[in-house]
């Protein structure tokens, strides 16, 4: 299963590396996991002081990782659920994801440390 998962990652970044083929070019509420369905955005949790505190990040580190990682994640494929993908995953495929949005180490820093903090820090 986790190697599905790794690949399915893999297929979404050569997408997003092909120049964003079927990506939303609107605003946010253009995207189809937008409207409240299973899998959507809406499954996405805002970063709170509790995730905070048992992650042992600023909530500010994770706000930013949250407003990156809806931002920007889904300029070039549909959202991975934090919650579906072993952190391990995440952290092999957020580099390269965030080196294919062009974005900062800052970033890639915040965006880990939130899926990380949604997942309570275990898979």
């Amino acid at each position: 299963m986790r190697n599905a998962l790794g690949f399915l990652l893999v297929a979404l970044l050569a997408g997003c590396a092909g120049g964003g083929a079927g990506a939303s070019r609107g605003e946010m509420g253009d995207l189809a996991a937008d409207d409240g369905e299973v899998g959507g955005i809406s499954e996405v949790p805002n970063p709170t002081p509790e995730m905070a505190k048992a992650s042992g990040q600023s909530l500010a580190t994770l706000q930013r990782g949250h407003e990156t990682y809806m931002l920007q994640c889904g300029q070039c494929h549909n959202y991975m659920l934090p919650k579906d993908l072993f952190i391990d995953e995440w952290q092999d495929a957020v580099p390269e994801m965030i080196g294919h949005a062009g974005l900062s180490t800052d970033d890639e820093k915040a965006v880990l440390a939130y899926v990380i903090a949604v997942k309570g820090g275990k898979d």
